[in-house]
């Protein structure tokens, strides 16, 4: 065993929580994932920091908010040729976000070697904030027809699918011997549309009869159905940006059950992925040395309350996976009292791996819950800012939201939301301002107005 152990994180993107075997799901396929939970520690509450791609993904990187390390709560966009903003798919050269250490230079200055293999989606590029080896797509999303770029150079199209492609240099990496312990960044890019761009047995592996539905999918008696939502779910950009024929016209039938099916099948291919990447850590000998983290940057609302994709102050746009896997380490157990968050992982790792834990990071150390000491922390919630203008604080038992002004931070009003998650986990009824547990509900409102208040935006 090194004298500290290896760390991988791995990431996939617009994975909730409901669709993993080992948060009860019956129907979704995911026995690596499940077997990652059964022999590790299971944060039964894990939330995102901010249900967007960059912000959750630079909150992970930073251990701090979005408004802290990037100055903005949604995905960072340059202006085009025509100075219209666009969301750009290649990373900065300039460290305009990020400006405190990341969680790769913290490794590196312990000695450890960094690499990213996987999709980025965060400014600045990642050679820029402490990773050695680097090999990400430069277009954010879409599955096939994908330009890499390794170690800052330039962009060379692969055949094929990236996940595969991706896997596969995960493997040689792993397969490298080396002389230091390493940090691998791990980033899966499904089951985050294109739904329609992957292998036929992940498109067809599901029937839409069986699939499970929320029953929040349904207002007043109507199964959400959107049809310009359907097509961004199965084509993303090529619909809505590039217009490409073929995107323009919906499959015959195609229901919220069929797009359900979809993200199913490019659940289990993620799953597919961490069964491999198990497998080479075990053929390598490094399953005894190596700490593994699964989680997703947010969640996809699917349907519910009639809404798609993610951002929302909703549970099923902020749950998400979060398994802590070191059998070596840590006894395996499901965590149902504390609230996790993204910034939690990064002080959490330095620390098992001893570490230094710089003190600008606002995440906190996991770490006294894994070794069995604590069920919870003292601080046992978990703050969640959003780009459609509410923020939220989470416990294990209610969420409370509240509207902020477009210049960010501050409040305007009372709780524009509250929900007892204990009696109403789908939110179908907002308690905020009826007088129902108004004891609660102010505690949380104070809590989270102390929060926006004490936490900086970055200039």
């Amino acid at each position: 065993m090194n004298n500290k152990p290896n760390v991988i994180i791995c990431i996939c993107d617009q994975l909730r929580a409901f669709e993993v075997g080992c948060y009860g799901n019956p129907v979704i396929r995911t026995p690596n994932i499940d077997r990652l939970a059964r022999n590790g520690v299971r944060f039964e509450h894990a939330v995102s920091t901010d249900p967007v791609c960059m912000p959750a993904r630079s909150s992970l990187i930073s251990g701090q908010y979005a408004r802290t390390c990037m100055g903005a709560l949604g995905n960072a966009s340059v202006p085009d040729e025509h100075g219209r903003p666009i969301v750009a798919s290649w990373p900065l050269q300039d460290r305009v976000h990020l400006p405190d250490s990341t969680i790769a230079e913290q490794f590196k200055d312990a000695g450890y070697d960094t690499a990213l293999i996987g999709k980025w989606h965060i400014h600045p590029a990642p050679e820029i904030v402490g990773f050695d080896y680097t090999l990400h797509p430069r277009v954010n999303h879409r599955h096939t027809g994908q330009d890499f770029v390794e170690n800052g150079g330039p962009p060379r199209l692969v055949d094929g699918f990236s996940v595969d492609y991706e896997i596969e240099n995960v493997l040689s990496y792993l397969a490298a011997g080396r002389d230091n312990p390493f940090l691998l960044y791990y980033s899966i890019s499904p089951p985050h549309m294109p739904l329609a761009d992957a292998p036929e047995k992940y498109l067809t592996m599901y029937d839409p009869n069986d699939m499970p539905l929320r029953p929040n999918v349904f207002v007043d008696g109507e199964m959400a159905y959107d049809e310009h939502w359907f097509k961004v779910y199965l084509w993303d950009f090529l619909y809505y940006s590039q217009k490409l024929p073929y995107t323009l016209d919906l499959p015959a039938g195609f229901d919220l059950r069929t797009l359900t099916a979809l993200y199913y099948g490019l659940t289990t291919w993620v799953d597919d992925m961490i069964g491999r990447m198990m497998e080479s850590l075990r053929e390598n000998g490094l399953l005894d040395d190596t700490i593994v983290v699964f989680t997703s940057d947010h969640g996809d609302n699917l349907g519910s309350h009639h809404r798609f994709n993610k951002g929302l102050l909703i549970e099923e746009s902020i749950r998400i996976p979060m398994i802590f896997h070191a059998p070596w380490l840590w006894e395996s157990g499901v965590n149902v009292s504390q609230v996790a968050q993204l910034i939690d992982i990064m002080p959490t790792v330095l620390s098992a791996s001893r570490c230094h834990v710089p003190e600008h990071v606002q995440g906190r150390n996991l770490s006294p819950i894994l070794t069995g000491e604590r069920q919870q922390l003292d601080e046992n919630w978990g703050f969640i800012e959003t780009s459609g203008g509410e923020i939220g604080v989470r416990t294990p038992t209610h969420l409370l939201g509240r509207r902020v002004s477009a210049s960010g931070g501050s409040d305007e009003g009372g709780p524009s939301s509250f929900f007892d998650l204990r009696n109403d986990p789908h939110e179908l009824k907002n308690l905020a301002g009826t007088g129902a547990q108004a004891l609660t509900e102010a505690e949380l409102d104070d809590l989270l107005t102390a929060w926006d208040k004490s936490t900086p935006w970055m200039a």
